[in-house]
């Protein structure tokens, strides 16, 4: 009888599993936890692992349209905006922009290696008007692009940019093509500044040219025909690189230049300024190869650790 009740006890605890396995539509063995506490897991397409802007964009090749967009401004040299991503007329995602006078704000690089580093640490440390993440970075925090910081600067020496590098001096900030120019003559003169890739536009064309349906959700710095700077992050994982270049392209921001961050998780924007706070917090991104898709899960419900932002701050003088 005792063996007979741990029979149906295990058979019980297998039939759960199985359950649960159709249920979140899991696919291959479960994986090894990395040490970050994040591991990539197998699932299907309309798996509820995924969010429901991401089961929209494997569903759909077709291209998202952009709805209404109205500027909020808060400040002298300083806008906000809600811009939504629609498909067949219906919200699936949202892009939150923040659109700055260089004249007016200034733009510095930060990277820390250690230590609290999320969104709301880096408002309060910085008092900036906004944070937005930075480059890529090494799994020792540190920048994995060429990266200047108060003049300082960080990660690779050497290194063979292509794609583009936001730039900021003391009066001014750009967004720079890196195509035919090495990134340290773009570097001459700065204070702050990094390497990105890719470009999603440069000249009314997208430079995005590796086709890719891996979802994330994305954070963008540009610059429009006015040479102000456009800061842009998603609220969810919709966007492939392409499908965002494709979008930006057709969005009504008149941007001439749009250099991609890092994103995932750490994809994250926070405005501060006359008492209006808007925080965005990344959300989790998909692998897709085909008809194989793969979702990140993390263990850790916690902000992600953002070790490379760029933050504006209000010029004093």
């Amino acid at each position: 009888m005792r063996f007979a009740v741990r029979s149906l006890g295990g058979v019980a605890v297998l039939a759960a599993v199985a359950g649960l396995w159709v249920f979140v539509g899991l696919r291959g063995p479960l994986p090894l936890v990395r040490n970050d506490g994040a591991y990539w897991l197998a699932v299907t397409p309309t798996s509820p692992l995924l969010t429901p802007a991401m089961r929209v964009a494997l569903a759909s090749n077709a291209a998202p349209t952009p709805g209404r967009l109205d500027w909020q401004a808060i400040d002298e040299g300083f806008e906000i905006a809600d811009l939504p991503v629609l498909m067949n007329g219906a919200a699936v995602e949202h892009l939150l922009l923040a659109r700055i006078d260089p004249a007016r704000f200034r733009f510095v690089a930060h990277n820390a290696v250690s230590g609290p580093r999320d969104l709301d640490h880096w408002l309060a440390k910085t008092s900036a008007a906004l944070v937005v993440n930075g480059s890529f970075f090494s799994r020792h925090s540190e920048p994995a692009t060429p990266f200047l910081s108060g003049g300082t600067l960080l990660g690779p020496k050497v290194y063979d940019a292509r794609a583009g590098a936001f730039v900021a001096s003391a009066s001014s900030a750009r967004v720079y093509d890196l195509a035919g120019t090495d990134w340290r003559a773009a570097f001459q003169g700065a204070t702050d500044a990094m390497v990105s890739y890719p470009l999603p536009l440069s000249n009314g064309t997208s430079r995005v040219t590796k086709p890719s349906r891996w979802l994330a959700t994305r954070s963008f710095v540009g610059q429009d025909v006015a040479g102000r700077i456009i800061v842009g992050t998603t609220t969810d994982a919709f966007f492939s690189l392409a499908r965002l270049a494709r979008f930006l392209l057709d969005a009504p921001l008149d941007l001439t230049i749009a250099l991609n961050l890092d994103g995932g998780p750490v994809a994250c924007q926070g405005v501060a300024l006359n008492g209006v706070r808007r925080n965005s917090y990344g959300r989790s991104e998909a692998r897709v190869e085909g008809d194989e898709v793969q979702v990140l899960v993390s263990l850790r419900h916690i902000p992600a650790q953002m070790p490379v932002v760029l933050a504006a701050v209000r010029r004093t003088s």
